[in-house]
């Protein structure tokens, strides 16, 4: 953090250098850099501010190449702050931009890879989501950008949320992305293999073991927290199914979980309706009820009398 610290400073030294030398070209890409840097150290609302002055300057001009790398950091940006209607909004402008022109290899793939998140993170389509990630892929990988590692890992990330765990294996031995092996991708491979078995020790397992490789990549911890919050559901509802009464104790026991947890897990699940029951917590068991068809008499009624 310390490095990128000076790099603003030297950044923000460079503009007002370019500014006094009337070089308008030259502050306009130290700006964006500076917006970039801003983007990764979080200082988002400096890059919101900055990137909203600079594109009003260049929509006049004819810098398009500058235009859409300004208008996808600032979707990144609004991602980043969950604003998702926005991010798209910006996102959709950049990809207007780019078709105008020739667009790079790198930052087309960049947009692709934007995309497939976007995707993934607003309507949970992983489907599409795959498609772009596949692009981008590709593009990378093309000009030998480190980012088509990025890439393959958000492939195999939308494979698992697809409940198609089995595909990762058939993906990483292609002959693509046989050179991309190492700790990133065993990562994902033991996810997929945990999430194929649908146990959540082997699943607490990988993060464990891959701590760096899934907590600190923010797409891929979001993504996992909702696969392992599914994974719980779809286990504790296993256990449960069989009894009208069970010990809170004996369902942790079962799942390996502490009993706390559990506890609020099905406080949570009932709430949600994912079954019907309650918990009584001075005895400590949970009672399921047998859902009750729900009786349509008086709706069928009052559509015959309309």
């Amino acid at each position: 953090m310390g490095g990128i610290g000076i790099e603003v400073q030297l950044c923000k030294e460079c503009i007002e250098w370019a500014k006094e030398e009337r070089r308008t070209f030259l502050r306009q890409s130290l700006e964006a850099r500076l917006i970039a840097l801003y983007f990764d150290t979080g200082m988002f609302s400096e890059a919101l501010t900055l990137g909203s002055t600079l594109l009003k300057e260049l929509k006049k001009l004819d810098d398009k190449n500058l235009l859409v790398e300004v208008q996808l950091l600032e979707s990144k940006t609004y991602h980043a702050l969950s604003n998702l209607p926005k991010a798209r909004a910006a996102l959709t402008s950049a990809r207007t931009t780019a078709n105008a022109i020739y667009c790079p290899p790198k930052l087309q793939a960049a947009l692709d890879l934007q995309s497939g998140i976007l995707h993934a993170a607003d309507e949970r389509d992983f489907k599409t989501a795959y498609s772009y990630f596949y692009e981008a892929f590709e593009g990378y990988d093309s000009v030998e950008s480190l980012k088509a590692l990025t890439a393959l890992k958000y492939m195999l990330l939308s494979k698992i949320m697809l409940n198609s765990p089995e595909d990762v294996q058939q993906i990483i031995s292609g002959k693509l992305a046989l050179k991309y092996a190492g700790k990133e991708i065993e990562a994902m491979k033991s996810v997929a293999q945990a999430s194929h078995k649908r146990s959540l020790a082997d699943f607490q397992e990988a993060v464990k073991n891959y701590k760096v490789e899934l907590e600190d990549d923010v797409i891929v911890r979001a993504h996992l927290g909702t696969l392992y919050d599914t994974m719980l559901e779809h286990n504790l509802c296993r256990i449960v199914e069989p009894y009208s009464r069970v010990q809170v104790d004996y369902i942790s026991q079962s799942i390996k979980l502490p009993t706390q947890q559990v506890e609020k897990k099905l406080s949570q699940m009932i709430l949600d309706k994912k079954f019907h029951g309650i918990l009584d917590q001075g005895e400590g068991v949970l009672i399921v009820f047998e859902e009750t068809p729900v009786d349509k008499t008086y709706e069928t009624a009052l559509e015959t009398i309309h």
